[in-house]
């Protein structure tokens, strides 16, 4: 009772004091980065493009950084603690990535922008808006990477992140136009959608010709049975995934997969992107 009595004078008297030294401070906006608003013609819409740029960034000087480009980068997506991740990790004392310029991209309707067309109809009903992939991969080629590389100091590293569906729509990238970046961080790929056709053996020719030089990371967590008709295991999938992509006879293709079995569909992203950063950066660790 006695403790409770003192601690309850202790805060009274700072309450008293605090009324007689009011504060002069004053509250400003924490600026976290830039917006950028892309009025697309690829899409036919608005799209929101949230932008963290590197400590020292002078659109004036020399230097030029990487790019990140993140799916699902809404403000309350993962924007801010992917951009986090890339601040820690470029730290001097750290230093386990170069200071990059983190691009993302807010979503809208990710089922129509993440997915290609299904086969099967029970996707169709559950998906009514998804199939449009097309669209978005052309919305990232021709109106997103010139904006960002006209606009901001930009060299020739472009890295894109990506979960789930955001996962799917990186492999179909990767399969299809593997030049748009050069680094791939896919985290949990629905490998499931149009029952896993994407992993035919018949997508991988051109990767098998790319002659540049692609790193790919791909990560699953303890996720289970997906939602279809034929019950496919995600870890599976993801591992296939690996598999197939290790089994092109192209010396330019460096892949890694993990598992990470303490880590779940929902929390598996933050992990993984640490993770594939000491992967995909092996020089800037060894410094």
């Amino acid at each position: 009772m006695n403790k409770i009595l003192i601690f309850s004078f202790f805060i009274f008297s700072l309450t008293i004091f605090g009324q007689k030294n009011k504060s002069t401070a004053t509250t400003k906006p924490f600026v976290l980065g830039v917006i950028e608003e892309i009025d697309s013609k690829e899409l036919g819409e608005k799209r929101i493009i949230n932008i963290y740029l590197p400590e020292g960034y002078n659109p004036a000087d020399a230097v030029k950084y990487p790019v990140i480009y993140l799916l699902d980068g809404s403000a309350n997506e993962d924007f801010i603690h992917i951009a986090g991740l890339v601040q820690f990790n470029s730290f001097e004392w750290v230093n386990k990535v170069p200071k990059s310029i983190v691009v993302g991209i807010a979503t809208v309707d990710r089922r129509r922008d993440f997915t290609f067309p299904t086969t099967i109809e029970k996707d169709k009903e559950a998906y009514p808006t998804s199939g449009h992939s097309d669209n978005f991969i052309s919305f990232i080629e021709k109106e997103l990477q010139p904006l960002i590389e006209k606009k901001y100091r930009t060299n020739n590293s472009k890295t894109i992140i990506g979960q789930s569906l955001g996962g799917l729509l990186e492999t179909e990238i990767l399969f299809t136009k593997p030049s748009l970046f050069n680094k791939y961080i896919i985290i949990s790929p629905s490998i499931w959608w149009d029952n896993g056709c994407i992993l035919n053996d018949d997508q991988l020719p051109l990767l098998a010709l790319f002659k540049q030089p692609i790193d790919i990371y791909i990560a699953v967590g303890n996720e289970g049975v997906t939602p279809t008709e034929i019950p496919r295991v995600m870890e599976d999938d993801a591992s296939f995934l690996a598999d197939k992509i290790m089994c092109v006879e192209n010396k330019n293709i460096n892949v890694h997969f993990e598992y990470l079995p303490f880590e779940n569909h929902g929390t598996i992203l933050h992990q993984a992107v640490s993770n594939a950063f000491r992967v995909l950066y092996p020089k800037e660790n060894k410094e």
